[in-house]
């Protein structure tokens, strides 16, 4: 398997940890390792031999020390992108870069954000998908839901298992972030699952759904890489989730119970991290907590003391200290739309 990894994004509501210049996958939320490391490590483990890393102009120099400090950074190749251009290009970009000599190779497609809690699971979803993705489908993963959450898009799928693939499902239909009501619902009818944003095939199967679906894209893609790459700002600004997953006839989904987390807001370290007795999550090596429920803490070089708080986050960086409402967790991102227009660019 081929894993192309996408590291391009900007992580805005998990501001000041994650900036323009240290943007939230090479950031350390688990341990001593990078985001990015950590989804080197399980694709690696899973059976990857080649991973490639898709980002911006702007990283490449960040991404590029991580990889220099990897033992297997011989197996790690960097491609950056002239402009951003969401994930449907960016998958061309690859696409138009192993096509020629890699047709029938299994390219699997995965953020640099995300977090895994059982790995071991995670390569069986992984083995899964790479013997379904052998019969020509386009895969998908679904992590079967634990809450009913709007924050996330959802698969839906057939109720019928794919024939001689036990345990694997056609798709049905992709959902839109849904309200609390409608994602209740979704809880209880067991069809319904977090879309992790992770999709496999062959690379023929890929360029062949690509004909179909965007045959702007493809045209590039069969003239090779230096032409798409000369042609990358007239290509458009569309997902790999519109463009082909939600057209394709092809689309199979593997059920996934692996401990996924999706590190979107600092309320996700809920997820990675114990709670305390009073329901506060605390990360760092010097914090003191009295007194107080249901915090978030970050610590970083400063000695953090809370005293007599409930629902707070606390964030403190080198030269930022974050305190906010947990609730608003969500709204960091207006923050940094703050801190843009009154052009404190210093603290982006």
């Amino acid at each position: 398997m081929i894993s192309v990894v996408l590291a391009g994004g900007k992580g805005l509501r998990l501001w000041p940890e994650s900036r323009e210049r240290r943007p939230k996958q090479v950031c350390k939320f688990v341990g001593n390792k990078s985001m990015l490391d950590h989804t080197i490590d399980r694709l690696i483990a899973a059976g990857s031999d080649r991973i490639i890393i898709i980002t911006s102009d702007a990283l490449v120099r960040n991404i590029q020390q991580i990889i220099n400090q990897r033992s297997d950074a011989d197996l790690i190749e960097i491609l950056s992108e002239p402009i951003g251009r969401n994930t449907a290009p960016a998958a061309g970009l690859i696409l138009s870069k192993l096509y020629k000599d890699n047709k029938d190779a299994i390219l699997g497609f995965f953020p640099a954000d995300h977090h895994v809690l059982d790995n071991k699971a995670f390569i069986d979803s992984i083995t899964n998908a790479i013997n379904t993705a052998e019969k020509d489908h386009l895969v998908t993963i679904g992590i079967n839901p634990t809450r009913p959450e709007t924050g996330f898009g959802y698969i839906e799928r057939t109720k019928w298992e794919i024939g001689e693939m036990p345990g694997i499902y056609q798709v049905n239909s992709f959902c839109e972030k849904p309200d609390l009501q409608t994602a209740e619902k979704y809880l209880t009818t067991g069809q319904h699952m977090w879309n992790a944003g992770i999709y496999m095939g062959k690379v023929q199967t890929l360029v062949d759904e690509f004909k179909n679906h965007l045959p702007l894209i493809y045209e590039k893609v069969v003239q090779g890489y230096d032409s798409y790459i000369n042609s990358y700002s007239d290509l458009p600004n569309i997902s790999l989730d519109y463009a082909i997953a939600e057209k394709s006839k092809r689309m199979a989904v593997v059920p996934g119970n692996f401990g996924w987390c999706d590190l979107g807001s600092w309320n996700a370290l809920a997820d990675l991290h114990k709670k305390d007795t009073k329901n506060n999550i605390c990360t760092g090596d010097d914090i003191i907590v009295m007194e107080s429920t249901n915090c978030i803490v970050k610590q970083s070089e400063k000695t953090v003391v809370l005293f007599g708080l409930q629902d707070v986050l606390l964030v403190e960086t080198d030269d930022i200290i974050l305190v906010a409402n947990r609730n608003k967790a969500q709204d960091v991102r207006n923050i940094v739309d703050h801190l843009n227009n009154n052009k404190r660019h210093d603290l982006l």
